[in-house]
């Protein structure tokens, strides 16, 4: 699996089969980002309503194309299958103190692809209930919030993380040197949340994981934006 990380909530995660699954797709222009390089054979969206997090339209597309809105997923059962892929999705929040003074309802989800499962935090802005925390027991890779307000604190992802155990996390949602969310924090505050000898710095915007490839301790994982 080649795992790249596009910018701010937005990843490319492609599997042996070269099927491409494309996350939360920013917009370049109002992000600094990069545009989106390649066809997507699947975008999923934490839902329909956020600039930041909603712009299938800006990703390349096959004829076949599938676009998922999580958030619809999640107040229809919970499952959708897409090129034999299932994605679970469960209904999330944006912060209860969010700065458009609207919070907006929004989709965190999980899938499997070459017996990996992969969780993705959504537009999440408040602490996990149970079931959220339930959700994504047995992740092994965990697309996490690390820049506090207005999405989940760093006190809360310390929680999830001790709770969920997943192998990688990697971070996404923070301030970088090309965006800077509004009082979202630097990358050195989710650092901080691990020792040395577990964080794994990557210098580009993608790596290959395998299965086997997975650390037995929880490692972060970081990416530069592509």
């Amino acid at each position: 699996m080649k795992i790249t990380w596009y910018g701010h909530a937005s990843f490319g995660i492609e599997n042996d089969a070269n099927i491409l699954v494309v996350t939360d797709p920013y917009d370049p222009e109002k992000t600094g980002f990069k545009a989106f390089p390649d066809k997507a054979d699947i975008v999923i969206k934490s839902s329909s309503n956020d600039d930041f997090h909603d712009n299938d339209h800006l990703v390349p597309k096959h004829e076949n194309t599938v676009v998922i809105d999580a958030l619809q997923v999640a107040q229809a059962g919970g499952q959708s299958v897409a090129f034999g892929i299932e994605f679970e999705a469960i209904q999330a929040m944006e912060s209860d103190d969010h700065p458009s003074g609207h919070p907006d309802q929004n989709g965190m989800y999980r899938f499997t692809m070459d017996d990996i499962s992969i969780g993705h935090m959504g537009d999440m802005g408040n602490n996990f209930s149970d079931d959220q925390m339930a959700f994504f027991s047995g992740v092994d890779v965990l697309l996490a919030h690390a820049g506090g307000f207005p999405v989940i604190s760093i006190e809360e992802l310390e929680r999830i993380i001790n709770i969920v155990e997943p192998k990688l996390v990697i971070p996404m949602h923070y301030c970088t040197p090309i965006y800077i969310p509004q009082d979202n924090l630097p990358i050195t505050n989710f650092l901080e949340l691990f020792a040395p000898a577990d964080v794994k710095t990557v210098a580009g915007s993608s790596t290959t994981i395998t299965r086997e490839s997975l650390p037995e301790k929880t490692t972060a994982l970081v990416l530069e934006s592509n």
